[in-house]
């Protein structure tokens, strides 16, 4: 006769306790984590006169201990039972108990045996059905509780989503509107386009999305534009007169603007990365360098493109000379930089001498410039040659002149590379539109959503050059940024001979210190190194010699 079997059903507790040789750990095909144990009691078997067999007897002093060792795993408190709870609610629980009883037959025979009882009860069928309902029940909240975890990610996907398609939507429409804004603008259709521009107002935010952002400085300068639209059959267009009510704090904003924007985005610091790696190479074989700044303003309030130049210098043996011209019509703040730049040279033991020219880029001429016997010349243009071209090209003819009658041993280069110089209105609008969507883009990559820095950058530098695109024709339009292929063309007809960069891997290293670089490129063409956004080209360097 085989020994009794007990089952009951517990959690780690009991597990710890069961030794591996006499239970089995069975998990439940439930979703909750429960644990069946079956162990088998050696128990003496009775025979029909209640006396004990002699089989059992031989294994009684076996047995014996073996049982006294599983009752005392199960006695908890010195006593032959052990309780366990259940739990039905978090803080409301119901008891199970486990203890040894004995059955006695008729003829007054016992046999050890455990059962399972609910506290305080005396059916085990009733304890049994009982404790499968807890399970059940368990069960079911467990997987209603999935349930609704499913639904709610369901539903926030299906949230976002529709948000994402909702933005599309919007930026499709905006861009709908901006164009056709500018086409009634073209046509000179002034109700048409004020319709628009109210709507274009609406959904052209400052703060929105990128797209939403570059479509405000759009609208100023289609507002603008419109302000000066002349009736069907006129000849001509009126220059913009803004009124500014206070032109200090405009411009101490816009100074405010150009610093931020020197310290983040990186195009400004592209030029001057350039520049010195020109002006280094050209100090390989030179102990005097005269470098004429056409770009000067570009390094204000601090001169940040010559403090890094003359900490380049300064670990170059033996010491060089440096001197820098600066073309411009701050000269007092030029003069006030200057004096900096000459403490902090002496202290690394370079000599360093900063002079002024007053004037501008149209107006220079070659007896302005004092050069010195025995010291080369370099020429740095940043930012700066696109303001002297005009419908003309005179005068752009007239400044390269100028630059290759001074026998510069380079001259570097560097412009945005896009066409916002085209003869249509609306294919030079579509032309600045692409370009700068991909800044606002950048922008959008390395500064948070409501960062004022941003807003300033934006707002108080990009939008000028976006509003003087659209809204400005004639003399007063200066922003006339061409690609790179046609400064090229430019000049090699006045007589320059391109110079290859051999600095396309420290240009790899140096875009890598600013933060979202991995959306920045930097790929040498023909000659020059371009500075792009997710391979839309953003500005363009390059070297030329005489």
């Amino acid at each position: 006769m085989l020994p009794p079997t007990y089952q009951t059903t517990c959690g780690k507790r009991i597990a710890s306790k069961i030794s591996p040789n006499n239970a089995i750990a069975v998990y439940n095909t439930r979703p909750l984590p429960v644990f069946q144990f079956q162990f088998q009691l050696p128990s003496m078997a009775p025979d029909g006169e209640g006396s004990i067999s002699s089989a059992a007897k031989e294994e009684e002093e076996l047995t014996l201990s073996h049982r006294r060792h599983w009752l005392s795993m199960l006695d908890d408190t010195d006593a032959s039972r052990w309780v366990i709870s259940f739990s039905d609610e978090i803080k409301y629980h119901k008891r199970s108990k486990l203890e040894p009883t004995d059955h006695h037959d008729a003829g007054g025979t016992g046999s050890s045996s455990l059962t399972l009882s609910r506290s305080g009860s005396s059916d085990s069928l009733t304890t049994g059905l009982g404790f499968r309902a807890h399970i059940w029940t368990y069960n079911q909240r467990y997987l209603a509780a999935e349930a609704v975890e499913e639904a709610a990610a369901a539903i926030i996907n299906a949230e976002e989503t529709a948000a994402e398609d909702d933005a599309s939507a919007d930026g499709m429409r905006l861009l709908q509107l901006l164009v056709a804004c500018a086409e009634a603008v073209a046509c000179r259709d002034r109700a048409q386009a004020s319709i628009l521009l109210s709507q274009l107002r609406a959904s052209a935010l400052v703060f929105g999305s990128s797209f939403q952002r570059v479509a405000s400085c759009f609208v100023q300068g289609l507002a603008d534009r419109l302000a000066l639209v002349q009736p069907l059959g006129y000849v001509g267009f009126g220059l913009p007169i803004i009124a500014r009510a206070d032109h200090s704090s405009e411009r101490k904003k816009k100074e405010e603007a150009l610093n931020l924007v020197y310290e983040i985005y990186p195009h400004i610091q592209f030029g001057h990365f350039v520049a010195n790696s020109s002006i280094l190479e050209v100090f390989e074989g030179e102990n005097s360098v005269h470098v004429v700044d056409l770009g000067m303003a570009f390094g204000l309030p601090y001169g940040h493109q010559w403090r890094s130049l003359i900490e380049s210098l300064a670990e170059i043996e033996p010491p060089r000379r440096l001197r820098v011209t600066g073309i411009g019509l701050s000269v007092n703040r030029y003069r006030v930089m200057g004096e900096k730049l000459k403490s902090q040279a002496e202290g690394v033991g370079i000599q360093v001498e900063i002079t002024v020219v007053e004037g501008n880029l149209e107006n220079l001429r070659p007896q302005d410039i004092n050069l010195h016997e025995g010291e080369a010349l370099v020429i740095a243009s940043i930012f700066q040659m696109h303001c002297v071209v005009k419908e003309s090209r005179g005068a752009l003819t007239s400044v390269l002149r100028m630059i290759y009658e001074l026998s510069p041993k380079a001259l570097v280069l560097v412009e945005q590379d896009s066409n916002h110089n085209g003869p249509f209105f609306l294919g030079r609008f579509m032309e600045a539109l692409h370009y700068y969507s991909a800044i606002f883009d950048s922008l959008d990559a390395m500064l948070p959503k409501y960062d004022t820095r941003r807003a300033k950058i934006e707002q108080f530098y990009f939008a000028e050059e976006i509003k003087n695109i659209v809204s400005c024709e004639g003399m007063a339009r200066v922003e006339r940024h061409e690609r790179v292929d046609q400064w090229r063309r430019r000049m090699s007809r006045a007589g320059f001979q391109a110079a290859p960069t051999k600095m396309m891997a420290q240009a790899k290293q140096w875009i890598g210190k600013f933060k979202a670089n991995e959306g920045y490129t930097v790929v040498e063409e023909k000659g020059c190194l371009v500075l792009g956004w997710k391979s839309k080209p953003i500005v363009a360097a390059s070297c030329w010699k005489c």
